[in-house]
C-alpha cells in the first residue's frame, strides 16, 4: 500500500516533534510541559512568557504542585521537564538536574512577636514538639502554632536536612500547608505562629506589608543577600529536571533559562542569579 506524500510528511512532523520532546497541538503550536515545585513556577512562568516572546509557535505550560510531583511526572512523561526546589535525591540519580537559580529558607514568626532570633537547639525544641509556649524562647507567655510543609515540599527536605537528625516523621505541625504563599498567609494572619518558606517568597510579601518577619539563623541574617554572597547557612539550588540527555527543544529552554540574560528576571523574581 502507498501512502500518500501527505500522510508521509504528517508521520514524518510527528517523529521530529516525537524526538524534540515536546507535544504537537492540534493547532500546530509546539508546548513543553513543566510540573513540579511550587517556588520554582512562578519564576519558570515568567522565564517562560520571555521565551515564549522570543520563539514564536512554541507554548510553555508551568504547573506546580510540589517537587514530587515534577520527579513523578518526570519519570512517567506526564512533562518533559521537572522543576525542584533541592537537589536530586540518591534513589532520582537515573534524571537529569539543570540549576537555574539559588534560594533559601527562612523561619518566619509574626510581626508582632516579640522573638528576634532563635538558635538551633530552640528551633529543634520546637519542631520536635518539645517546647510549645513561646514563653520558653524569650518570647510571650502564649502557645506556638508550628505550621509545617507536607511531605514531598522540597523545603521541608532543606529544613529537616538543617534540623538533622530528626526525621520527617518526628516534624511536629499544628498546621500543614503546601505552598509558600499558604505559610505565609497563616505566619501573617496569626501571631503566635512560625514557619518556614522561602527567602525570596517572604522577602517579597513583608515588603508588600505582610505582617511577617524573618529570623536570622545561625546567626545569619535571612536575606537574599546573605544567599547570594553563600553566606546563609539554608541555601538550596532551583533546578529544572529532565529523564535523560534533553532534546534539542527541551535543551534550548534549558539553556535559555540558565543565561545570563535572565538574571535581571531571576532577581526581579527575588531569587539569586547562579555564580558565574
Amino acid at each position: 500500500m502507498s501512502l500518500s506524500p501527505r500522510t508521509i510528511g504528517a508521520a514524518i512532523l510527528l517523529l521530529i516533534v516525537a524526538a524534540l520532546g515536546c507535544e504537537l497541538r492540534d493547532d500546530g503550536e509546539t508546548t513543553l510541559v513543566l510540573t513540579g515545585s511550587s517556588t520554582v513556577a512562578p519564576l519558570m512562568t515568567e522565564i517562560a512568557k520571555r521565551f515564549e516572546s522570543e520563539n514564536p509557535g512554541w507554548r510553555i505550560d508551568v504547573q506546580a504542585g510540589g517537587s514530587s510531583r515534577g520527579i513523578a511526572d518526570v519519570r512517567s512523561g506526564l512533562a518533559q521537564i521537572g522543576m525542584i526546589s533541592r537537589e536530586l535525591a540518591p534513589d532520582e540519580k537515573d534524571l537529569r538536574a539543570w540549576a537555574i537559580a539559588r534560594d533559601g529558607v527562612a523561619l518566619i514568626v509574626h510581626r508582632s512577636n516579640p522573638v528576634r532570633a532563635l538558635d538551633r537547639s530552640q528551633i529543634l525544641a520546637i519542631y520536635s514538639g518539645r517546647v510549645r509556649n513561646w514563653r520558653e524562647v524569650g518570647g510571650r507567655d502564649a502557645e506556638i502554632t508550628v505550621v509545617t510543609k507536607a511531605e514531598g515540599r522540597a523545603t521541608r527536605q532543606v529544613f529537616l536536612e538543617y534540623l538533622a537528625p530528626l526525621a520527617s516523621a518526628e516534624l511536629h505541625a499544628d498546621i500543614i500547608i503546601g505552598h509558600n504563599a499558604q505559610a505565609i498567609q497563616t505566619v501573617g494572619g496569626n501571631p503566635h505562629a512560625i514557619g518556614f518558606v522561602s527567602i525570596g517568597a517572604a522577602e517579597v510579601d513583608a515588603e508588600r506589608g505582610t505582617p511577617i518577619r524573618l529570623l536570622p539563623i545561625d546567626g545569619r541574617p535571612a536575606s537574599l543577600d546573605a544567599v547570594a554572597a553563600g553566606e546563609f547557612p539554608l541555601t538550596r539550588h532551583l533546578n529544572l529536571v529532565t529523564r535523560s540527555e534533553p532534546g534539542p527543544a527541551i535543551e534550548a529552554l534549558i539553556r535559555f533559562a540558565r543565561s545570563e540574560q535572565l538574571h535581571d528576571l531571576i532577581r526581579a523574581q527575588s531569587f539569586a542569579p547562579l555564580q558565574p
